[in-house]
């Protein structure tokens, strides 16, 4: 479908990226915000996708392993268990209510910035709280790649400049790996440790 920025001017055709879905392996996804804009800068736009992420995860029965917010992009890392060919819903029940949520508040209290955030779609007209397409999937068939991918996610805020050390960033799970608390006014996402075959695995 052809995706026309009324703003800009620019036109493109939205693409769908395909999955491949291994059963029983965990899986990175990442996804970004709408021309990479800072909307995850709000605390209340972190809990909010908190809120969705808890809601998915249940409704799914996925694991959360890993994750970081960043101030235009997310990763998450989740094992879907038997019910990988669920992600593509997941992935829906996660990004669809924080979307409405935060278009919602901009109409309310920030409608200067509606025009930034549309797009028309043939005759139809949309507001974008994600960049489209279907971001990046990737299967983790190793226990190092696991651990590498962990490592990864929970640098990025340091990668950045954000911050000098990872458990410093508060919105990824790098301080529950470390065991260390978070701020009182940040509620964490239910984390589930690592199975003890990748433990052993990793052991060795």
């Amino acid at each position: 479908m052809r995706v026309v920025d009324p703003v800009r001017g620019d036109s493109y055709f939205e693409k769908r990226r395909r999955r491949y879905n291994e059963p029983g392996k965990p899986r990175e996804l990442t996804f970004s915000c709408y021309r990479r804009m800072p909307f995850f800068r709000r605390e209340r736009t972190c809990e909010w996708f908190r809120q969705a992420l808890e809601a998915a995860r249940t409704k799914f029965d996925f694991q959360v392993w890993a994750y970081v917010l960043m101030p235009d992009h997310v990763h998450l890392l989740v094992h879907p268990g038997e019910a990988s060919g669920e992600m593509s819903r997941f992935l829906q029940a996660v990004k669809e209510p924080i979307g409405r949520q935060a278009i919602g508040y901009v109409k309310a209290n920030a409608p200067q910035w509606l025009a930034r955030l549309t797009v028309h779609e043939g005759q139809r007209v949309r507001h974008r709280f994600w960049q489209p397409g279907g971001g990046y999937d990737r299967n983790i068939t190793s226990t190092e790649a696991l651990r590498a991918m962990i490592e990864y996610i929970h640098a990025n805020p340091v990668r950045r400049g954000l911050v000098a050390r990872v458990e410093d960033w508060e919105w990824s799970s790098a301080r529950w790996y470390e065991g260390m608390p978070y701020d009182g006014r940040i509620r964490v996402p239910t984390l589930e440790k690592l199975p003890a075959e990748f433990l052993v695995q990793a052991a060795r």
